[in-house]
Protein backbone atom coordinates (compact mmCIF):
# COMPACT_ATOMS: atom_id res chain seq x y z
CA UNK A 1 0.00 0.00 0.00
CA UNK A 2 1.08 3.62 -0.74
CA UNK A 3 2.31 6.08 2.02
CA UNK A 4 -1.08 8.18 1.41
CA UNK A 5 -3.40 4.87 1.53
CA UNK A 6 -3.99 4.10 4.79
CA UNK A 7 -4.04 8.05 5.60
CA UNK A 8 -7.12 7.94 2.93
CA UNK A 9 -9.37 5.44 4.24
CA UNK A 10 -8.73 6.61 8.05
CA UNK A 11 -10.63 9.94 6.54
CA UNK A 12 -13.76 7.78 5.49
CA UNK A 13 -13.99 5.28 8.59
CA UNK A 14 -14.58 6.73 11.88
CA UNK A 15 -13.32 3.98 13.72
CA UNK A 16 -10.03 5.97 12.61
CA UNK A 17 -10.51 9.43 11.66
CA UNK A 18 -8.93 11.08 14.89
CA UNK A 19 -5.01 11.06 14.01
CA UNK A 20 -3.82 10.27 17.77
CA UNK A 21 0.01 11.55 16.97
CA UNK A 22 0.85 15.38 18.16
CA UNK A 23 2.24 18.10 16.40
CA UNK A 24 1.77 20.63 18.28
CA UNK A 25 4.86 22.93 18.56
CA UNK A 26 6.43 21.10 15.57
CA UNK A 27 9.06 23.04 13.78
CA UNK A 28 9.58 22.56 9.79
CA UNK A 29 12.26 20.71 9.86
CA UNK A 30 10.74 18.22 12.85
CA UNK A 31 8.08 17.53 10.54
CA UNK A 32 10.57 17.06 7.21
CA UNK A 33 12.15 14.71 9.31
CA UNK A 34 9.21 12.77 9.92
CA UNK A 35 8.00 12.62 6.22
CA UNK A 36 11.36 11.51 5.26
CA UNK A 37 11.88 8.60 7.43
CA UNK A 38 7.76 7.42 6.23
CA UNK A 39 6.20 8.33 9.31
CA UNK A 40 4.26 11.13 8.56
CA UNK A 41 2.26 12.47 5.67
CA UNK A 42 1.21 16.19 4.46
CA UNK A 43 -2.33 14.96 4.43
CA UNK A 44 -2.17 13.10 7.54
CA UNK A 45 -0.69 16.39 8.96
CA UNK A 46 -3.24 18.79 7.04
CA UNK A 47 -5.70 16.34 8.74
CA UNK A 48 -4.58 16.67 11.89
CA UNK A 49 -4.37 20.93 11.70
CA UNK A 50 -7.91 20.50 10.57
CA UNK A 51 -9.51 18.40 13.81
CA UNK A 52 -7.77 21.01 15.89
CA UNK A 53 -9.03 23.61 14.30
CA UNK A 54 -12.30 22.60 14.84
CA UNK A 55 -11.96 21.66 18.48
CA UNK A 56 -10.17 24.66 19.73
CA UNK A 57 -10.61 27.00 17.27
CA UNK A 58 -14.69 26.43 16.27
CA UNK A 59 -15.00 24.62 19.86
CA UNK A 60 -13.27 24.32 23.08
CA UNK A 61 -11.99 28.20 23.74
CA UNK A 62 -13.29 29.70 20.42
CA UNK A 63 -10.48 31.42 18.84
CA UNK A 64 -11.41 31.84 15.90
CA UNK A 65 -8.54 32.67 13.96
CA UNK A 66 -9.61 30.71 10.54
CA UNK A 67 -11.96 32.59 8.41
CA UNK A 68 -12.51 29.72 5.71
CA UNK A 69 -10.51 26.06 5.64
CA UNK A 70 -9.26 25.23 1.86
CA UNK A 71 -11.37 22.54 0.46
CA UNK A 72 -8.94 21.43 -1.51
CA UNK A 73 -6.05 20.71 1.28
CA UNK A 74 -6.64 17.27 1.73
CA UNK A 75 -6.33 16.66 -2.15
CA UNK A 76 -3.10 18.99 -2.68
CA UNK A 77 -1.61 17.06 0.36
CA UNK A 78 -2.38 13.70 -0.96
CA UNK A 79 -1.07 15.14 -4.45
CA UNK A 80 2.22 16.46 -2.60
CA UNK A 81 2.55 12.75 -0.88
CA UNK A 82 2.60 11.25 -4.15
CA UNK A 83 5.14 13.56 -6.01
CA UNK A 84 7.66 13.11 -2.79
CA UNK A 85 7.52 9.29 -3.25
CA UNK A 86 8.06 9.67 -7.17
CA UNK A 87 10.60 12.42 -7.34
CA UNK A 88 11.34 13.64 -3.34
CA UNK A 89 10.76 16.69 -2.06
CA UNK A 90 10.81 19.84 -3.72
CA UNK A 91 12.22 21.90 -0.69
CA UNK A 92 12.07 22.68 2.72
CA UNK A 93 8.41 23.38 2.51
CA UNK A 94 6.88 20.36 0.83
CA UNK A 95 3.70 19.27 2.36
CA UNK A 96 3.89 22.21 5.10
CA UNK A 97 0.70 23.50 5.73
CA UNK A 98 0.41 27.34 5.88
CA UNK A 99 -2.56 29.36 6.67
CA UNK A 100 -2.80 32.78 4.77
CA UNK A 101 -4.44 36.12 5.91
CA UNK A 102 -7.77 36.95 4.35
CA UNK A 103 -6.63 39.84 2.46
CA UNK A 104 -4.11 37.68 0.24
CA UNK A 105 -5.52 36.81 -3.23
CA UNK A 106 -5.97 32.61 -4.11
CA UNK A 107 -7.76 31.76 -7.14
CA UNK A 108 -9.24 28.62 -6.18
CA UNK A 109 -12.12 27.88 -4.27
CA UNK A 110 -11.58 30.26 -0.95
CA UNK A 111 -12.65 33.91 -1.03
CA UNK A 112 -10.07 37.08 -0.49
CA UNK A 113 -12.55 39.35 1.31
CA UNK A 114 -10.40 41.74 4.19
CA UNK A 115 -13.07 40.10 6.22
CA UNK A 116 -15.61 42.64 4.94
CA UNK A 117 -18.79 41.61 4.20
CA UNK A 118 -18.70 43.68 1.22
CA UNK A 119 -16.07 41.28 -0.57
CA UNK A 120 -18.04 38.39 0.84
CA UNK A 121 -17.94 35.36 -2.43
CA UNK A 122 -15.05 37.49 -4.10
CA UNK A 123 -12.89 34.95 -6.08
CA UNK A 124 -9.52 37.17 -7.69
CA UNK A 125 -8.77 35.21 -10.98
CA UNK A 126 -4.82 34.74 -10.21
CA UNK A 127 -2.88 34.09 -6.92
CA UNK A 128 -0.95 36.88 -5.44
CA UNK A 129 2.32 36.56 -6.50
CA UNK A 130 3.63 35.33 -3.06
CA UNK A 131 0.69 32.54 -3.42
CA UNK A 132 2.02 31.28 -6.32
CA UNK A 133 5.38 30.92 -5.04
CA UNK A 134 4.25 29.20 -1.77
CA UNK A 135 2.50 26.53 -4.42
CA UNK A 136 5.69 26.12 -6.23
CA UNK A 137 7.44 25.69 -3.48
CA UNK A 138 5.06 22.97 -2.10
CA UNK A 139 3.37 24.34 0.34
CA UNK A 140 -0.44 23.14 1.31
CA UNK A 141 -2.73 26.44 1.56
CA UNK A 142 -4.90 25.09 4.88
CA UNK A 143 -6.96 28.07 4.49
CA UNK A 144 -7.48 31.77 5.28
CA UNK A 145 -7.53 33.65 8.87
CA UNK A 146 -9.20 36.33 10.28
CA UNK A 147 -8.54 39.54 10.26
CA UNK A 148 -9.14 43.21 11.70
CA UNK A 149 -11.38 44.19 8.77
CA UNK A 150 -9.87 46.09 5.78
CA UNK A 151 -6.40 45.67 7.66
CA UNK A 152 -7.92 47.47 10.76
CA UNK A 153 -8.15 50.66 8.25
CA UNK A 154 -11.71 51.15 8.50
CA UNK A 155 -12.21 52.86 11.94
CA UNK A 156 -10.14 54.67 14.80
CA UNK A 157 -12.53 52.88 17.37
CA UNK A 158 -11.97 49.21 16.22
CA UNK A 159 -11.75 45.69 17.40
CA UNK A 160 -8.59 44.34 16.35
CA UNK A 161 -9.52 41.06 14.98
CA UNK A 162 -12.65 41.87 14.15
CA UNK A 163 -14.36 41.71 10.66
CA UNK A 164 -17.76 41.58 9.90
CA UNK A 165 -17.13 38.13 8.51
CA UNK A 166 -14.88 36.40 10.77
CA UNK A 167 -16.20 38.21 13.93
CA UNK A 168 -13.83 38.77 16.64
CA UNK A 169 -10.13 37.00 16.87
CA UNK A 170 -9.63 35.79 20.87
CA UNK A 171 -6.32 35.74 22.21
CA UNK A 172 -5.15 32.08 23.10
CA UNK A 173 -3.28 33.13 26.41
CA UNK A 174 -6.46 34.39 27.69
CA UNK A 175 -9.75 34.99 25.36
CA UNK A 176 -10.96 37.76 26.98
CA UNK A 177 -7.98 39.52 26.03
CA UNK A 178 -7.12 41.00 22.70
CA UNK A 179 -5.07 39.03 19.67
CA UNK A 180 -3.97 42.80 18.13
CA UNK A 181 -4.09 43.22 14.37
CA UNK A 182 -4.37 43.06 11.63
CA UNK A 183 -2.80 40.06 11.41
CA UNK A 184 -4.91 38.95 14.15
CA UNK A 185 -6.02 35.48 13.18
CA UNK A 186 -2.31 34.67 11.50
CA UNK A 187 -0.68 35.02 14.58
CA UNK A 188 -3.30 33.07 17.13
CA UNK A 189 -3.26 30.29 14.69
CA UNK A 190 0.41 29.88 15.18
CA UNK A 191 0.46 29.99 18.63
CA UNK A 192 -2.38 27.61 18.90
CA UNK A 193 -0.74 25.55 16.73
CA UNK A 194 -3.29 25.10 14.44
CA UNK A 195 -0.67 25.64 11.31
CA UNK A 196 2.62 25.34 10.46
CA UNK A 197 2.96 28.47 9.51
CA UNK A 198 0.66 31.75 8.74
CA UNK A 199 1.36 35.23 6.35
CA UNK A 200 0.40 37.91 7.69
CA UNK A 201 0.39 41.47 6.34
CA UNK A 202 1.65 44.87 7.54
CA UNK A 203 1.56 48.70 7.22
CA UNK A 204 2.28 49.69 10.74
CA UNK A 205 2.78 47.32 13.36
CA UNK A 206 -0.08 44.50 11.97
CA UNK A 207 2.86 41.75 11.52
CA UNK A 208 4.51 42.47 14.66
CA UNK A 209 2.39 43.72 17.02
CA UNK A 210 -0.43 40.27 16.76
CA UNK A 211 3.07 38.16 16.79
CA UNK A 212 4.02 39.94 20.04
CA UNK A 213 0.95 39.93 21.73
CA UNK A 214 0.47 36.19 20.60
CA UNK A 215 3.92 34.77 21.46
CA UNK A 216 5.22 34.16 18.18
CA UNK A 217 8.15 35.14 15.23
CA UNK A 218 6.71 37.71 12.79
CA UNK A 219 8.99 39.19 10.18
CA UNK A 220 8.15 42.61 8.49
CA UNK A 221 10.57 42.49 5.58
CA UNK A 222 12.23 45.46 3.82
CA UNK A 223 10.13 46.80 1.43
CA UNK A 224 10.37 45.32 -1.94
CA UNK A 225 11.38 41.90 -0.78
CA UNK A 226 8.07 40.36 -0.95
CA UNK A 227 5.92 41.25 -3.97
CA UNK A 228 2.73 43.40 -3.15
CA UNK A 229 0.74 42.35 -6.27
CA UNK A 230 -2.47 40.30 -5.72
CA UNK A 231 -2.90 41.64 -1.67
CA UNK A 232 -5.61 44.11 -0.53
CA UNK A 233 -3.62 47.23 -0.09
CA UNK A 234 -3.72 50.02 2.62
CA UNK A 235 -0.69 52.04 0.83
CA UNK A 236 1.61 50.77 -1.48
CA UNK A 237 4.59 52.99 0.26
CA UNK A 238 4.76 50.73 3.54
CA UNK A 239 2.69 47.72 2.80
CA UNK A 240 4.16 44.35 3.04
CA UNK A 241 3.76 40.52 3.66
CA UNK A 242 5.72 38.60 6.05
CA UNK A 243 5.78 35.55 7.76
CA UNK A 244 4.60 33.82 10.99
CA UNK A 245 6.04 31.20 12.91
CA UNK A 246 7.04 29.48 16.33
CA UNK A 247 10.50 29.80 15.61
CA UNK A 248 12.83 32.18 13.53
CA UNK A 249 14.09 29.04 11.19
CA UNK A 250 10.31 28.54 10.42
CA UNK A 251 9.79 32.23 9.43
CA UNK A 252 12.58 32.96 7.62
CA UNK A 253 12.19 29.73 5.38
CA UNK A 254 8.63 30.88 4.56
CA UNK A 255 10.05 34.51 4.03
CA UNK A 256 12.43 32.95 1.95
CA UNK A 257 10.05 30.50 -0.08
CA UNK A 258 7.83 33.76 -0.86
CA UNK A 259 10.54 36.25 -2.06
CA UNK A 260 11.11 36.25 -5.98
CA UNK A 261 11.88 39.30 -8.32
CA UNK A 262 7.47 39.90 -9.78
CA UNK A 263 7.69 42.12 -12.73
CA UNK A 264 3.89 42.93 -11.67
CA UNK A 265 5.68 44.84 -8.90
CA UNK A 266 8.10 47.22 -9.60
CA UNK A 267 9.44 47.30 -6.14
CA UNK A 268 9.87 43.74 -6.19
CA UNK A 269 11.45 43.93 -9.39
CA UNK A 270 14.00 46.43 -8.40
CA UNK A 271 15.20 43.97 -5.43
CA UNK A 272 16.97 41.79 -7.54
CA UNK A 273 20.29 42.42 -6.35
CA UNK A 274 18.91 41.63 -2.46
CA UNK A 275 17.68 39.20 -3.23
CA UNK A 276 17.87 36.43 -0.73
CA UNK A 277 19.00 32.76 -1.86
CA UNK A 278 18.99 31.38 1.59
CA UNK A 279 17.90 32.86 4.92
CA UNK A 280 18.67 30.37 7.07
CA UNK A 281 22.17 29.42 5.49
CA UNK A 282 23.79 31.46 8.58
CA UNK A 283 21.66 30.60 11.75
CA UNK A 284 24.20 29.92 14.68
CA UNK A 285 23.63 30.39 18.26
CA UNK A 286 27.01 32.45 18.69
CA UNK A 287 25.76 35.81 16.50
CA UNK A 288 25.36 37.98 19.20
CA UNK A 289 29.18 37.71 20.00
CA UNK A 290 30.68 40.99 19.27
CA UNK A 291 27.47 42.41 17.81
CA UNK A 292 26.88 46.24 18.83
CA UNK A 293 23.33 46.38 19.78
CA UNK A 294 21.07 49.81 20.59
CA UNK A 295 18.19 50.15 22.66
CA UNK A 296 15.47 52.37 21.37
CA UNK A 297 14.03 54.23 24.52
CA UNK A 298 11.79 56.94 22.57
CA UNK A 299 9.58 54.24 21.36
CA UNK A 300 5.71 54.91 22.34
CA UNK A 301 5.05 53.85 26.09
CA UNK A 302 8.28 53.92 27.35
CA UNK A 303 8.82 53.86 30.68
CA UNK A 304 5.25 53.98 31.78
CA UNK A 305 4.56 50.41 32.57
CA UNK A 306 7.27 48.83 34.67
CA UNK A 307 6.49 44.98 33.83
CA UNK A 308 7.37 45.70 29.83
CA UNK A 309 11.00 47.24 31.21
CA UNK A 310 11.39 44.09 33.44
CA UNK A 311 11.21 42.16 30.19
CA UNK A 312 13.24 44.89 28.77
CA UNK A 313 15.89 44.86 31.51
CA UNK A 314 16.16 40.60 31.46
CA UNK A 315 16.38 40.83 27.08
CA UNK A 316 19.13 43.14 27.95
CA UNK A 317 21.18 40.70 29.84
CA UNK A 318 20.51 38.19 27.73
CA UNK A 319 22.22 40.32 24.89
CA UNK A 320 24.71 40.81 26.68
CA UNK A 321 25.23 37.29 28.46
CA UNK A 322 25.94 35.89 24.55
CA UNK A 323 28.50 38.45 23.59
CA UNK A 324 26.82 41.53 22.13
CA UNK A 325 27.55 44.75 23.09
CA UNK A 326 24.61 46.93 24.18
CA UNK A 327 24.41 50.79 23.97
CA UNK A 328 21.05 52.31 25.85
CA UNK A 329 19.40 55.05 25.67
CA UNK A 330 18.79 55.10 21.71
CA UNK A 331 16.41 58.20 21.02
CA UNK A 332 15.05 58.15 17.90
CA UNK A 333 14.62 62.18 16.52
CA UNK A 334 10.94 60.96 14.49
CA UNK A 335 9.06 64.50 14.98
CA UNK A 336 6.72 65.21 12.17
CA UNK A 337 6.63 61.32 11.02
CA UNK A 338 3.36 60.10 12.15
CA UNK A 339 1.36 63.44 10.85
CA UNK A 340 3.32 62.47 7.30
CA UNK A 341 2.47 58.88 7.66
CA UNK A 342 -1.62 59.37 8.43
CA UNK A 343 -1.59 61.70 4.89
CA UNK A 344 0.03 59.03 2.98
CA UNK A 345 -2.14 56.22 4.01
CA UNK A 346 -5.35 57.77 3.59
CA UNK A 347 -4.07 58.77 -0.06
CA UNK A 348 -2.65 55.66 -0.93
CA UNK A 349 -5.46 53.91 0.14
CA UNK A 350 -7.81 55.46 -2.10
CA UNK A 351 -5.88 55.31 -4.81
CA UNK A 352 -4.49 51.79 -4.38
CA UNK A 353 -7.87 49.93 -3.40
CA UNK A 354 -9.48 51.56 -6.56
CA UNK A 355 -6.75 50.01 -8.88
CA UNK A 356 -7.06 46.12 -6.38
CA UNK A 357 -10.66 46.31 -7.65
CA UNK A 358 -9.69 47.20 -11.30
CA UNK A 359 -7.30 43.79 -11.52
CA UNK A 360 -9.09 41.54 -9.45
CA UNK A 361 -12.33 41.60 -10.74
CA UNK A 362 -13.82 42.43 -7.42
CA UNK A 363 -17.69 43.77 -7.43
CA UNK A 364 -16.31 47.33 -6.01
CA UNK A 365 -14.51 49.74 -8.18
CA UNK A 366 -13.60 52.50 -5.56
CA UNK A 367 -13.31 53.29 -2.00
CA UNK A 368 -16.64 55.47 -2.17
CA UNK A 369 -18.91 52.18 -3.33
CA UNK A 370 -17.47 50.74 -0.34
CA UNK A 371 -18.56 53.38 2.28
CA UNK A 372 -22.54 53.60 0.51
CA UNK A 373 -22.34 49.37 0.53
CA UNK A 374 -20.97 49.75 4.76
CA UNK A 375 -23.91 52.59 5.02
CA UNK A 376 -26.72 50.53 3.22
CA UNK A 377 -25.82 47.16 5.06
CA UNK A 378 -25.00 49.26 8.80
CA UNK A 379 -26.92 46.70 10.45
CA UNK A 380 -24.49 43.69 9.86
CA UNK A 381 -21.10 45.26 8.41
CA UNK A 382 -20.80 48.06 11.37
CA UNK A 383 -22.94 47.26 14.75
CA UNK A 384 -19.59 47.96 17.02
CA UNK A 385 -17.84 51.18 14.61
CA UNK A 386 -18.38 52.70 12.16
CA UNK A 387 -15.81 54.31 8.87
CA UNK A 388 -14.65 57.11 9.95
CA UNK A 389 -11.08 56.15 8.65
CA UNK A 390 -12.65 55.12 4.97
CA UNK A 391 -14.49 58.15 4.52
CA UNK A 392 -11.11 60.46 5.90
CA UNK A 393 -9.50 58.81 3.03
CA UNK A 394 -12.14 59.18 -0.12
CA UNK A 395 -12.32 63.19 1.24
CA UNK A 396 -8.46 62.74 0.14
CA UNK A 397 -7.13 63.91 -3.45
CA UNK A 398 -4.93 62.45 -5.71
CA UNK A 399 -1.83 61.02 -5.45
CA UNK A 400 -0.65 63.69 -7.64
CA UNK A 401 -0.98 66.24 -5.54
CA UNK A 402 1.89 68.41 -3.63
CA UNK A 403 0.17 67.65 0.28
CA UNK A 404 0.47 63.80 -0.64
CA UNK A 405 3.93 63.94 -2.26
CA UNK A 406 5.18 66.24 0.49
CA UNK A 407 4.61 64.25 3.32
CA UNK A 408 5.44 61.24 1.55
CA UNK A 409 8.65 62.73 0.72
CA UNK A 410 8.92 63.79 4.89
CA UNK A 411 7.76 60.25 6.49
CA UNK A 412 10.46 58.46 4.69
CA UNK A 413 13.21 61.42 4.75
CA UNK A 414 12.41 61.30 8.72
CA UNK A 415 11.90 57.77 9.38
CA UNK A 416 14.96 56.83 7.35
CA UNK A 417 17.38 59.68 8.83
CA UNK A 418 16.26 58.61 12.31
CA UNK A 419 17.63 54.76 11.70
CA UNK A 420 20.10 55.07 9.48
CA UNK A 421 22.13 57.77 11.62
CA UNK A 422 21.29 55.98 14.91
CA UNK A 423 23.39 53.29 13.52
CA UNK A 424 25.78 54.92 12.39
CA UNK A 425 26.79 57.46 15.01
CA UNK A 426 27.09 54.35 17.37
CA UNK A 427 28.42 51.39 15.05
CA UNK A 428 24.87 49.40 15.43
CA UNK A 429 24.61 46.33 13.84
CA UNK A 430 20.97 46.26 15.00
CA UNK A 431 18.08 48.68 17.28
CA UNK A 432 15.48 46.35 19.95
CA UNK A 433 12.82 47.83 21.65
CA UNK A 434 9.34 46.10 23.19
CA UNK A 435 7.35 44.96 20.65
CA UNK A 436 4.10 45.56 22.17
CA UNK A 437 2.51 45.58 25.76
CA UNK A 438 0.50 42.66 27.43
CA UNK A 439 -2.79 41.98 25.57
CA UNK A 440 -5.95 44.53 26.42
CA UNK A 441 -9.06 43.10 27.19
CA UNK A 442 -11.08 43.44 24.34
CA UNK A 443 -13.57 46.54 24.43
CA UNK A 444 -16.32 46.13 22.15
CA UNK A 445 -17.16 49.70 23.68
CA UNK A 446 -14.54 51.78 23.53
CA UNK A 447 -12.21 49.42 20.70
CA UNK A 448 -8.68 49.32 21.33
CA UNK A 449 -6.39 49.99 24.15
CA UNK A 450 -2.39 50.49 22.48
CA UNK A 451 -0.37 50.72 25.35
CA UNK A 452 3.34 50.27 23.73
CA UNK A 453 4.70 50.31 20.12
CA UNK A 454 7.90 50.40 18.16
CA UNK A 455 6.61 49.28 14.56
CA UNK A 456 6.31 52.85 13.26
CA UNK A 457 10.00 52.69 12.55
CA UNK A 458 10.39 49.76 10.30
CA UNK A 459 7.03 50.53 9.13
CA UNK A 460 7.18 53.67 7.46
CA UNK A 461 10.67 53.67 6.38
CA UNK A 462 10.31 50.65 4.99
CA UNK A 463 13.10 48.58 6.80
CA UNK A 464 13.55 45.03 8.64
CA UNK A 465 11.79 44.21 11.75
CA UNK A 466 11.79 41.26 13.34
CA UNK A 467 9.98 40.17 16.57
CA UNK A 468 10.88 37.31 18.58
CA UNK A 469 9.26 36.37 22.16
CA UNK A 470 11.15 37.35 24.91
CA UNK A 471 9.18 36.93 28.07
CA UNK A 472 5.82 37.10 29.84
CA UNK A 473 3.42 39.99 32.15
CA UNK A 474 1.10 37.50 34.04
CA UNK A 475 1.12 34.77 31.36
CA UNK A 476 0.60 37.26 28.28
CA UNK A 477 3.40 37.52 26.10
CA UNK A 478 5.81 40.22 25.14
CA UNK A 479 8.28 40.07 22.25
CA UNK A 480 11.62 42.14 21.58
CA UNK A 481 11.70 44.16 17.60
CA UNK A 482 15.14 43.91 15.88
CA UNK A 483 15.35 46.47 13.64
CA UNK A 484 18.04 47.15 10.96
CA UNK A 485 18.69 49.49 8.00
CA UNK A 486 16.97 48.91 4.51
CA UNK A 487 17.91 45.16 3.46
CA UNK A 488 19.16 43.96 6.41
CA UNK A 489 16.80 41.55 6.37
CA UNK A 490 19.40 38.26 6.35
CA UNK A 491 21.28 40.29 9.46
CA UNK A 492 18.12 40.86 11.80
CA UNK A 493 17.00 37.12 10.70
CA UNK A 494 21.01 36.15 12.12
CA UNK A 495 21.03 37.99 15.42
CA UNK A 496 17.49 37.32 16.36
CA UNK A 497 17.68 33.52 15.91
CA UNK A 498 20.78 34.00 18.27
CA UNK A 499 18.59 35.42 21.15
CA UNK A 500 15.74 33.29 20.86
CA UNK A 501 17.96 30.37 21.27
CA UNK A 502 19.68 32.00 24.34
CA UNK A 503 15.96 32.76 25.88
CA UNK A 504 13.66 29.87 24.76
CA UNK A 505 10.65 32.40 25.71
CA UNK A 506 8.48 31.14 23.73
CA UNK A 507 5.68 29.30 25.89
CA UNK A 508 2.64 27.49 23.65
CA UNK A 509 -1.01 28.72 25.79
CA UNK A 510 -2.52 26.47 27.68
CA UNK A 511 -5.67 25.94 26.37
Amino acid sequence: MQRGGLLSICLVLAACSQPTENYAEATITELQDRMQRGELTSEHLVNWYLQRIEEIDRAGPQLNSIIELNPDALTIARALDEEWQISGPRGPMHGIPVVLKANIDTADQMHTTAGSLALAGHIPAEDAFIVSRLRDAGAVILGKANLSEWANFRSGNSSSGWSSIGGQTNNPYDITRNPCGSSSGSAVAVAANLTALAVGTETDGSIVCPSGANGVVGIKPSLGLLSRSGIIPIAHSQDTAGPMARTVRDAAILLGAMAGVDPADPLSAAYTAYAPTDLTSNLTADALKGKRIGVIRSYYGAGEYPAVDEVLAQSIDALKAQGAIVVDNIMLETEGMSDAEGVVLYYEFKADLAAYFRKSGAPFDSLAAIIEFNNANADTVMPIFGQDRMQRAEASGTLEEQTYLDALAASKQISRTAIDNALATHQLHALVAPTNGPAWKTDHVNGDSFHVSSSSYAAVSGYPNVTVPAGFVRGLPLGLSFIGTLHADKAMIEIAYAFEQATAARRAPEL
